[in-house]
């Protein structure tokens, strides 16, 4: 028993005036076929030694009861939905009407009520997904106000914003899940974390670096560090376009977090010059790597983009991979940089 404040006044236990005390117990009680313990609040009287719950008492014990079974049976507690709703700053009413489940189902599901698996996973999945979320509230539009939309729209865009970077990753994961060959990948698995890295270093280093020069920088790197020591850098997988070797999930790289570039407009054709994010450091490369990288720099970092695509497109790894399928790391031994 854990005693949390104590307070003068008529106890309705041995119906006296005295000091009784709110304190906090384990109980333990059966709930939907689940023996579950939960923290429970009562007031208690030292002279009858017995315990007494107030109707509010007896609210926010059946709560936590009902809570201790969902964190049992891995459905989300009422304090989680209530964290999704607030989330998006959402009523209890407007949440229910774009769900769609009823005016009064939030606030029952906060309060009182344990939420089904159903209505759970559509719940979970809004607090993950603000994009769907936006789906779900366009479809939603004319069942609240126009400014309460406006207001739940603005926060779901902000919590996408958030969310963009895992987006990101979770596409270009999707399209790395395809590529298991140890001689696609270089022997190594996908590291963004090392990707970004290479990214900043590179245009760190190298005073104008447009998108297509630094997709064939990278390949150079990622080709001559598994020509020296039998693994790539980042795990990037290569695949042989028309202007040489370019990563795959290229777009999606370039807009994850970490990754800055300026467009630049060069007649009726966008550019993208890169440049490093402010308080660039290194973490996750290693010596090896660096100096792979730093002979690249030294070899092409002066060329412009034309040259260094004319030379890729003389390396035999480029010569003998056909067009738009993945350009194997057996190639390195040929590689034209020593």
């Amino acid at each position: 028993m854990k005693k949390i404040k104590s307070e003068k006044k008529l106890c309705l236990m041995c119906m006296e005036e005295h000091g009784v005390d709110t304190v906090e117990v384990i109980d333990e009680e059966t709930y939907k076929s689940k023996e579950v313990s939960f923290n429970a609040t009562y007031e208690y009287c030292a002279n009858a030694d017995e315990y007494l719950e107030t109707e509010e008492m007896i609210k926010a014990n059946s709560l936590m009861m009902k809570d201790a079974y969902r964190k049992k049976v891995g459905l989300l507690t009422s304090d989680e939905i209530i964290n999704i709703r607030a989330k998006y700053g959402l009523s209890q009413k407007d949440f229910s009407e774009i769900l769609d489940w009823g005016k009064a189902t939030i606030t029952r599901y906060e309060n009182h009520q344990v939420q089904d698996r159903a209505h759970d996973d559509v719940l979970r999945k809004i607090n993950s997904d603000p994009k769907w979320f936006l789906e779900m509230l366009e479809r939603a539009k004319g069942k609240i106000s126009d400014k309460a939309f406006s207001k739940y729209h603005h926060e779901a865009i902000e919590q996408f914003k958030k969310m963009k970077n895992q987006y990101q990753i979770e596409v270009i994961n999707t399209i790395y899940a395809n590529f298991e060959e140890p001689l696609y990948t270089g022997n190594v698995e996908l590291n963004l974390e090392k990707v970004v890295e290479m990214i900043n270093y590179l245009a760190s280093k190298v005073s104008s670096i447009h998108k297509v020069k630094l997709m064939k920088m990278l390949w150079y790197a990622d080709m001559l560090h598994f020509k020296r020591t039998g693994k790539a850098i980042g795990g990037l997988v290569y695949g042989a376009l028309p202007m040489g070797a370019v990563p795959k999930g290229y777009e999606a790289i370039v807009s994850l977090e970490g990754v800055q570039y300026d467009t630049v407009l060069y007649g009726e054709h966008i550019g993208y010059k890169f440049k490093p994010v402010p308080g660039f450091e290194i973490k996750k490369l290693i010596k090896s790597e660096i100096e792979t990288l730093d002979e690249i720099i030294s070899k092409f970092g002066h060329l412009n983009t034309d040259e260094i695509v004319d030379m890729m497109h003389d390396e035999e790894a480029y010569k003998c991979t056909e067009g738009n399928c993945i350009i194997p790391f057996s190639f390195a031994e040929q590689l034209s940089v020593d």
